[in-house]
């Protein structure tokens, strides 16, 4: 076996055993796993939240039997998988073992572990974005037409996958304008490949017509409750905080397309990095929108460091190089991960706070990490669900209705009564209520936030109305919220649920 293959070998391994190991007990599935893993119960081209991509995985999680095992193991191959493309750009542009084990420990050791411990299309975005400036460096290095094709599919398949790909395609466009590079313009081959990225999503896009383009209305929600309070300043923290041990190799990367002759033939990909961050700053995107962009900066970045360090002493700082990304990354390992339990992180609350852990998409700070809040909560829910479900002797004509997504996930996930279809008003779910039987009763769960605790409102429509119990976990971002029991409807309940339905997509 080659050194090079025995390397990497070990940084694969290592990888998932990191990304099994950075969960701790206390914490369950987060809010979003619970969604995408129904999405996999209703295939289709495409869903309110997310394109179809996570959906089919979900399928293939539940064929395996849909244990946490295989819910983490997909998004720690991806992981995995982007640090090969790194692995492999290094040897694309001629770097040695020194510039592989340090692009390699600069993914490892980043921000990227973090999205890698959750199933969401996170982390196939990031590899998906990784692949597609891969498939652009070999179609410069390449006489072959292929690569184009290659960028092309993936650029489709992560469009399938997370519409913010768009964001990297939209930058590269001016980028080609800038170099060399725009004789590609003059090339069939990228309008066939531009055609061919267009039939892998066009069954996506007819999906979004017959159903008025929720991603529109996706994203007019998610800037009014999210993005609103997203603050630039933060953006530009957050792109240090991810790549913390392995800055230097980032700032490395960006020096060496400007000083660096060997690498000028790819500045392409240099522009294409910042008319991208820039279309992400304006738009006020997330902080972790922008991850994809890295891998093939710390790539660059160590062949360029390998060059610089090579010459007399400057060799022995190539142990130092190595280091860094590791003595960085263990304060961070304390802290950036839900490894720690919540009455550690109430006890210890201010180092999280520096680095603003603690602030939610509501802008404000809490208790813990919003990430980690929503890993809790969950089966004590199902559990309750499950004791008030069974408090109505006529299962067959029972509705289990919520508020948000994540606790008709959570309930379908954990509920030992399979009879039990949890659905709510909110996400992909108003698609899957089971109106083919008459309803009559309902468990209704409840939010905090709702002022309606008596639940005045559905008196009329019930003879019974009565508060069966409540979420108690002080840690969950679902604390408080309170479950009910509704019996014997004194209304066409299913034609009222329909007319809501209706609303709903209408409002779409």
């Amino acid at each position: 076996m080659k050194k090079n293959t025995f390397f990497l070998i070990i940084f694969l391994l290592t990888k998932f055993i990191l990304q099994y190991s950075l969960i701790g007990p206390e914490y369950e599935l987060h809010r979003d796993e619970y969604l995408h893993l129904d999405q996999g119960l209703h295939l289709a081209w495409g869903y309110i939240s997310v394109p179809p991509v996570t959906s089919w995985i979900s399928y293939i999680i539940h064929l395996l039997g849909k244990g946490v095992f295989w819910i983490k193991f997909f998004p720690a191959l991806f992981g995995a998988l982007t640090m090969l493309v790194v692995w492999k750009t290094i040897e694309e542009i001629n770097g040695g073992l020194f510039a592989l084990c340090l692009g390699s420990l600069a993914v490892l050791l980043s921000g990227i572990l973090r999205i890698n411990i959750l199933y969401q299309p996170n982390s196939l975005d990031i590899l998906l974005w990784a692949l597609s400036n891969f498939a652009i460096l070999k179609n410069i290095n390449s006489v072959s037409q292929k690569w184009l094709y290659v960028a092309a599919f993936a650029f489709a398949l992560g469009f399938l996958n997370k519409y913010t790909i768009v964001f990297l395609f939209l930058g590269l466009l001016p980028a080609i304008l800038f170099t060399a590079q725009r004789i590609i313009f003059i090339n069939k081959h990228f309008y066939l490949a531009l055609v061919l990225g267009l039939l892998i999503i066009t069954p996506n896009l007819i999906w979004q017509y017959h159903n008025n383009f929720p991603v529109v209305h996706h994203l007019e929600e998610l800037t009014k409750t999210q993005l609103v309070n997203a603050n630039r300043i933060d953006f530009f923290k957050e792109q240090i905080l991810f790549f913390f041990g392995s800055i230097f190799v980032v700032v490395a990367a960006l020096t060496s397309f400007l000083i660096y002759l060997p690498f000028k033939k790819y500045r392409l990909l240099f522009w294409s990095f910042l008319f991208t961050l820039s279309l992400l700053v304006f738009f006020k995107a997330k902080g972790y929108y922008a991850i994809g962009l890295y891998p093939f900066l710390l790539a660059f970045g160590s062949v360029y460091l390998e060059q610089l360090l090579k010459i007399g002493w400057t060799i022995y700082l190539r142990p130092v190089a190595i280091a860094l990304p590791i003595l960085l990354f263990i304060p961070l390992f304390r802290i950036a991960f839900p490894n720690k339990s919540p009455d550690y992180i109430l006890q210890n609350p201010q180092r999280y706070k520096d680095l603003n852990l603690l602030r939610w998409e509501d802008g404000k700070d809490h208790s813990l990490p919003q990430d980690f809040a929503d890993m809790l909560g969950w089966k004590e829910l199902a559990q309750k669900v499950d004791s008030a479900y069974e408090e109505i002797a006529d299962k067959e004509h029972t509705l289990v209705l919520c508020d948000n997504y994540g606790q008709a996930g959570a309930i379908n996930y954990y509920s030992k009564n399979k009879s039990i279809q949890a659905v709510s008003f909110n996400a992909d779910y108003i698609n899957w209520f089971p109106l083919s039987r008459q309803l009559l009763h309902v468990v209704f769960i409840k939010e905090e936030g709702d002022t309606d605790k008596n639940r005045e409102k559905e008196k009329p429509l019930f003879t019974t109305v009565m508060q069966f119990d409540q979420i108690n976990n002080p840690f969950a971002r679902e604390r408080n919220t309170r479950i009910y029991i509704l019996k014997n409807a004194r209304i066409d309940l299913n034609k009222r649920i329909r007319e809501e339905l209706e609303k709903k997509k209408n409002d779409r």
